[in-house]
């Protein structure tokens, strides 16, 4: 798992309205320059005893479990080194997590992540009712009596219409651009986290429909606030590819994946040598070109 920050200009404007801001809480940091460089990395590990070699773990190594437990964890070790992330940006494994999107929430961190087609949601309008009480057991709990249903029907049944032309960057060739619809709902799933009346607060739903589709490619949820434009949305969501970008350099120009060893302090070694240098090119790159002499 590997944290980037935001390669864009951070939304002052939307710093104190979503999502709420925690009592002496820093503002969301300020980065103005189109690059990134790996701020963490993590792998899940095996078993000791799956090992050929048991040496001792060093420090901050990471124990085996979940990827999205990880990516937690990165991201409280990152504030505690006074770094917040403007806006969090993962692939469909995360955001198909109801788990890993109460991470960020419950760290007032705004997200944009890839979602599956086949999520559940209720529409923007759907209010809860509370059943009447019937005298014995418990009470019961506020519930919708519409059906959650999945993006792949809340977009058709808001048309195509309802979409709009969007730019997002400029490509090496051309700009790039696509049509989208974005819809506000309330994701429903196995582990919603209602209000105390039962509502369910609002989420973005991006989903790309180019013209010559016949239903929407691609799906995002997003829980920034809802006055924010739709290029800045749709950019956001678009931003994985300077990730993917980037592992890739990590990979075949910087030789990540290069590493034989056998130990764990060797690989955490190789690994920050090999970001060191992604970090220096990164900034050699950033920098005016000099003039070069005639």
């Amino acid at each position: 798992m590997h944290v980037y920050p935001y390669p864009a200009e951070h939304f002052n404007e939307y710093a104190d309205t979503s999502p709420p801001a925690r009592p002496g809480a820093r503002p969301w940091p300020r980065l103005v320059r189109e690059a990134t460089r790996a701020c963490d990395h993590k792998l899940p590990t095996p078993p000791p005893q799956s090992l050929r070699t048991l040496r001792p773990r060093p420090p901050g190594h990471p124990i085996s479990g979940s990827q999205w437990r990880l990516a937690l964890d990165m991201l409280d070790e990152l504030a505690g080194t006074g770094l917040r992330p403007a806006v969090l940006v993962a692939d469909t494994a995360y955001g198909a997590n109801a788990d890993f999107r109460h991470g960020p929430e419950d760290r007032f961190l705004a997200y944009v992540l890839q979602a599956k087609g086949e999520m559940t949601a209720h529409s923007e309008d759907a209010e809860p009712y509370r059943p009447p009480y019937g005298g014995l057991g418990p009470r019961p709990l506020p519930r919708h009596r519409s059906r959650p249903v999945s993006p792949r029907e809340h977009v058709p049944a808001a048309g195509r219409r309802a979409g709009r032309s969007v730019t997002w960057r400029k490509g090496s060739k051309a700009a790039m651009s696509s049509h989208f619809v974005l819809l506000r709902i309330r994701l429903a799933g196995r582990r919603p986290r209602p209000a105390h009346d039962g509502t369910i607060p609002l989420t973005w739903l991006i989903a790309q429909w180019p013209e010559n589709e016949a239903e929407p490619v691609r799906y995002w949820i997003s829980n920034l606030p809802a006055d924010i434009p739709a290029k800045d949305l749709v950019r956001l969501a678009k931003s994985r590819w300077r990730t993917e970008h980037d592992y890739r350099e990590l990979k075949t120009r910087l030789g990540l994946d290069h590493f034989k060893g056998r130990s764990c302090i060797g690989r955490h070694r190789h690994v920050t040598l090999v970001s060191a240098a992604h970090l220096f090119l990164t900034e050699q790159r950033a920098l005016p070109k000099a003039l070069a002499r005639a």
